[in-house]
């Protein structure tokens, strides 16, 4: 099965030209930061972290990186903002420089009998590197101290925006993310997929589904760490009860007391913006709405058991869109990127839900 190219269109007409780029090799791996030469004259720099998708390397994010510095630069000329913006991109594990094995990159159609645990360890690993670059890139593209990196975001697409799931919910320095077609319930998107590939640990029973999670497809010990770092197997493995529809319930009491302190290490404060594509059939909206849902209700200012920390979601749906990186996704999230540098009020506003 061929795995589309979510950034296939993106060097489309009228896209900006290209920012500088320099390449420094940090802890052992390349690591690409664009927009040094255009910062303005600034003391205060943030950093937009560009996490590329499964299949793909990191040089395809580099029109994402022009299309970001090149709005928030044209902002800065008409603002009272003092901050530049860079961005950087490195290639996520197992895939081009930091290849090993190409079978571990593909799913259960194409030959992968390992597809989920490789899957969500690789990027598991590349959230992982990202704290890692974040702790020494000033030390490389600074080293004179002559800039502060005060601000860090992250933009994934695909494999890119799970692993920009972890990011947000496990480094408390990247305080906004951009998810594009990437999903925050690993279980859910995982049976999905199995009951499309027909593997049999999903088929073999009366009910089917019923000795997938546990099975050689998805191990136990993959699910204790799902339960670890995944949104939804963090968060909603805090219920006392596992029904499947455990998101459409108000928690009890007690599960608030459990959740409010994981909610507050890990999502306070964080802006967060979810573009998905209403006609992607490999990450499906379905498979992340459950949990946004559920995140939406717990945040919400009218009411919602966690409104106090001013935590946003921003759910928009391309109705068109496949598994793609739309026109339409481009325009959201570089209004969002400019909205956060510049602290706008909409970005304290009420969480929503949107269609394009």
């Amino acid at each position: 099965m061929s795995t589309p190219n979510p950034l296939e269109n993106t060097h489309d007409a009228g896209h900006p030209p290209p920012v500088s780029k320099k390449v420094f090799y940090i802890a052992g791996i390349i690591t690409t930061v664009f927009g040094l030469d255009e910062l303005p004259n600034v003391q205060d720099v943030a950093c937009l972290w560009l996490l590329h998708p499964r299949l793909q390397t990191q040089a395809c994010m580099e029109p994402v990186a022009s299309s970001a510095i090149h709005d928030w630069n044209a902002r800065l000329k008409n603002s009272q903002a003092r901050k530049g913006l860079i961005a950087v991109s490195f290639d996520q594990r197992n895939h081009g420089s930091r290849e090993v094995n190409k079978l571990a990159n593909e799913s259960w159609k194409s030959g992968n009998p390992r597809h989920a645990p490789d899957m969500f360890s690789i990027y598991h690993g590349t959230a992982l590197d990202t704290s890692l670059l974040l702790n020494y890139l000033s030390s490389y593209v600074f080293p004179k101290g002559t800039h502060n990196l005060v601000q860090n975001l992250v933009l994934g697409i695909s494999l890119g925006g799970h692993a920009a799931w972890h990011c947000l919910l496990h480094d408390s320095r990247i305080t906004a993310g951009i998810i594009v077609i990437g999903c925050p319930d690993y279980v859910r998107l995982m049976s999905q997929r199995a009951e499309k590939s027909k593997r049999a640990t999903w088929i073999s029973t009366d009910r089917p589904g019923m000795a997938f999670l546990g099975s050689e497809d998805f191990p136990k010990g993959l699910l204790e760490t799902v339960e670890k770092y995944d949104p939804a197997g963090l968060l909603l493995g805090e219920l006392d009860t596992v029904t499947g529809d455990d998101y459409m319930h108000e928690p009890s009491d007690t599960e608030k007391t459990r959740l409010r302190p994981l909610m507050r290490d890990h999502l306070g404060g964080k802006k967060i913006l979810c573009l998905s594509g209403g006609a992607d059939k490999l990450v499906p909206y379905k498979c992340g709405e459950p949990f946004l849902r559920w995140l939406k209700h717990a945040i919400r200012k009218d009411g919602g058991w966690f409104n106090d920390r001013d935590t946003v979601l921003v759910d928009v749906v391309d109705e068109k869109a496949g598994h793609e990186y739309s026109a339409k996704m481009k325009v959201e999230a570089i209004k969002f990127i400019s909205g956060v540098l510049a602290g706008e009020s909409e970005m304290k506003a009420e969480s929503r839900t949107s269609k394009i």
